[in-house]
């Protein structure tokens, strides 16, 4: 049930958060404030193999959005009645193949799916990549749907051929539950294979690829909402019947809006699964550089940045594998070792590379190994080198951005694998030598797609005027940021001396 009912204003906006690793379902209030009382989270795995596979089932995973819904209403009881939305976000470039009855005939293969890089040298050789970077605001890699659809109509022509429409998860989750889907303009520009500029598919990509009429999407803005359950929902909830369900949103796009990085001058640092540098920019301002991306947020506004395919699941992994307790215990480990004081040197790709390399084959290395190596030696370095990667992205977020020369921005981190890690926020700022400031809007993605949410409806005028919600920041040591640029130093030549994936 609602907690302190009076501190709330209705209607309410039902925000869906569908993640690589959970999905969350949250409630917002009519000024965007989080309902405390209210709330379900469910996680999973990905079905991952030794070829690079990372894909979900995507009705086992509807019908674990549906849960967390299902649990929303019945903590609301008869308030349930004063959802006048659902707002959505998921992860950004999933691709759903399905059928003319919109049965899934493949997995959910997720942006973290590296076997679609096999297909890169071949686009290569075919398409001018620099070209199409300036159209669609993407490079060749497995996380976008060119590899993808090259990779599927080789790998596996018999379900290709099947065919109807290629669709994100958002828009499938949406079939299953109202019967129809609007492809975001934001969830579109991910895919990249979106003309930003045109606001429309890109004709080369599709005539390349071979797409036959009907096969994409269809796209609107984020205000395009839909009404009406599917025959399966309208008795599950009813109470949901005559809402208006607005389109999925990219999980970035709507992490910078949650978390108040809005402006210019103010970039969101999100450390989930994956990492990302982003700040909101009107799409004609910018031009990306070959090492960043240029997503929509909508048709007004847009995200440029750099992501790391790599964050919170390089820390799992090293968890998991060193068997250590938990991450938070863990952290003291790592805590008792001098910055840069193991002897270790880490890339950190376990993932593959995105920014700003975009080599999708790469895979994790670490040298400098040693008898003398302790769990929290690992630890650190690791951490240590996600942040050397985010180091360059910041860099060159500051080269192509309109920024006046020295500036620096308030750097606004989210996401559970940095708020829950002070050692992680030191360590970024001391490398980036920039304040971090955490969200205390721990859920970002949620809140910003309930804030999208409220503007469409005319309940929150402009969501740059939402003022951000900050805790303590984090200030750079430069003593320790020029001992951490020598790590960065010494991860480079690594890089460099293992150019080509082994």
């Amino acid at each position: 049930m609602i907690e302190n009912q009076q501190a709330y204003i209705a209607p309410y906006v039902l925000a869906l958060d569908v993640g690589t690793s959970s999905t969350r379902a949250l409630l917002f209030d009519a000024r965007g404030q989080g309902v405390t009382g209210v709330g379900s989270q469910k996680k999973y795995q990905l079905t991952t193999s030794h070829d690079g596979e990372a894909s979900l089932n995507a009705d086992i995973l509807t019908e674990v959005v549906a849960t967390t819904i299902d649990e929303v209403l019945y903590q609301m009881g008869t308030r349930a009645s004063e959802i006048k939305a659902v707002a959505l976000d998921t992860f950004w470039h999933s691709l759903v193949g399905v059928d003319a009855q919109n049965k899934a005939l493949t997995p959910v293969i997720t942006w973290e799916d590296t076997r679609p890089a096999s297909m890169v040298q071949t686009l290569g050789e075919h398409l001018d990549e620099q070209k199409v970077h300036q159209r669609v605001g993407t490079r060749f890699h497995a996380s976008y749907w060119p590899a993808k659809l090259t990779w599927l109509a080789r790998e596996q022509k018999e379900v290709y051929s099947r065919i109807t429409r290629w669709i994100s998860y958002g828009e499938y989750l949406h079939r299953m539950f109202l019967g129809k889907s609007v492809c975001s303009l934001s969830m579109a520009s991910g895919t990249g294979m979106l003309n930003i500029r045109e606001r429309a598919w890109d004709g080369e990509l599709v005539q390349y690829l071979g797409i036959k009429d009907g096969q994409l999407p269809q796209l609107g803005d984020y205000k395009d909402g839909i009404t009406g359950l599917a025959d399966a929902y309208q008795q599950r909830w009813p109470q949901l019947q005559k809402v208006t369900w607005f389109p999925a949103l990219g999980d970035g796009a709507v992490a910078n809006v949650g978390s108040g990085a809005t402006t210019l001058g103010r970039w969101a640092l999100t450390m989930g699964t994956s990492s990302a540098i982003r700040t909101i920019v009107e799409p004609e301002q910018v031009v990306p550089s070959m090492g960043l991306w240029l997503y929509l947020v909508d048709g007004k506004r847009a995200v440029v940045g750099g992501a790391l395919s790599q964050g919170g699941n390089v820390l799992a992994w090293l968890r998991d594998t060193l068997r250590l307790e938990d991450l938070k215990k863990a952290e003291q480990l790592a805590q008792a070792i001098e910055p840069d004081g193991h002897g270790l040197t880490i890339l950190p790709f376990i993932s593959g590379e995105r920014s700003l390399g975009w080599q999708g084959s790469r895979r994790m290395t670490i040298a400098g190994l040693s008898l003398h190596t302790t769990p929290g030696m690992l630890l650190r370095a690791g951490i240590e080198s996600l942040a050397y990667q985010l180091k360059q992205v910041y860099d060159e977020l500051h080269r192509v951005l309109p920024l006046e020369e020295q500036h620096v921005p308030q750097v606004i981190c989210n996401g559970g694998a940095v708020l829950g890690m002070p050692l992680m926020q030191q360590i970024l700022a001391d490398t980036l030598g920039a304040p971090i400031y955490p969200s205390r809007d721990s859920e970002a993605s949620s809140r910003g797609a309930a804030l999208l949410a409220l503007e469409a409806l005319g309940l929150i005028e402009d969501i740059t005027k939402v003022k951000p919600n900050l805790g303590e920041s984090k200030t750079p040591d430069a003593k320790l940021g020029s001992i951490y640029q020598q790590g960065l130093v010494r991860q480079q030549k690594l890089y460099h001396m293992l150019q080509e994936p082994l």
